[in-house]
């Protein structure tokens, strides 16, 4: 029994916590440094957490932007939408940020949303484009407005492009500056 004893003895020794330095702090420096951490946790950390996923979720509104994608701010909607229901949605709103609008180019006769042309047009006035890209915009202008799908700003940008010079076309062969 003695030996049963002894053993439970030196097992007990070796399980009873011994002082225990896990810190280079101690006494208030130790609690201060412990109240700024748990500051930092509370507040920075969650509000990073916040920002980020945010930041990320309006990526596929910010692509289909860039790509003057003509369903855009169905996009833009789709990503709030997806903050509000904890990123279920945003793999949809990146798979329509990168598909082409087939049916959309199907029915209204370009797949570029208004900006575009705007954009192109505003280009064409100042004399930016080239011929191969003025005759592009007009020619996509004239499909819209053939299916009736030409807004009033549009059809105005088409009556003024019909007025509109274009710069020649690079010589082939010549080389770029």
């Amino acid at each position: 029994m003695s030996a049963l004893l002894r053993t439970a003895a030196i097992a007990a020794a070796l399980l009873a916590p011994a002082a225990a330095h896990a810190s280079m702090f101690a006494g208030e420096t130790l609690d201060a440094v412990a109240d700024w951490i748990a500051i930092f946790v509370l507040i920075v950390v969650p509000i990073v957490v916040i920002v980020v996923f945010w930041m990320v979720h309006v990526l596929p509104e910010r692509f289909a932007e860039k790509r003057h994608h003509p369903q855009a701010q169905a996009i833009q909607v789709l990503c709030l939408l997806s903050l509000v229901f904890g990123g279920l949605l945003w793999p949809l709103a990146w798979l329509w940020a990168f598909t082409k609008p087939i049916l959309y180019k199907s029915s209204y006769g370009t797949d570029k949303g208004e900006d575009w042309h705007e954009e192109m047009g505003e280009k064409a006035k100042a004399g930016e484009l080239f011929e191969h890209e003025l005759a592009h915009l007009r020619q996509e202008l004239d499909a819209m407005a053939e299916r009736g799908a030409l807004p009033a700003n549009l059809r105005q940008l088409q009556a003024e492009l019909a007025r509109v010079q274009a710069r020649p076309a690079p010589q082939a062969g010549g080389g770029a500056a």
